[in-house]
């Protein structure tokens, strides 16, 4: 639908390329470059100790 719409002369008028920046991410966003990526929300990382952050 947004492809028939684009195609019409008056909307490619419009349009500037800044625009058409914009309506990428609407193709792209469920795209995931790095693959799956899962996470286990249920287990803390371990960053480092307290200490390491001018801690007493």
């Amino acid at each position: 639908m947004l492809q028939d719409v684009l195609a019409e002369p008056e909307w490619a008028a419009l349009l500037t390329p800044i625009d058409r920046r914009g309506l990428t991410s609407l193709f792209w966003l469920h795209v995931r470059p790095y693959g799956e990526v899962r996470l286990d929300l249920s287990a803390r990382l371990s960053i480092g100790s307290l200490s390491s952050f001018g801690g007493a």
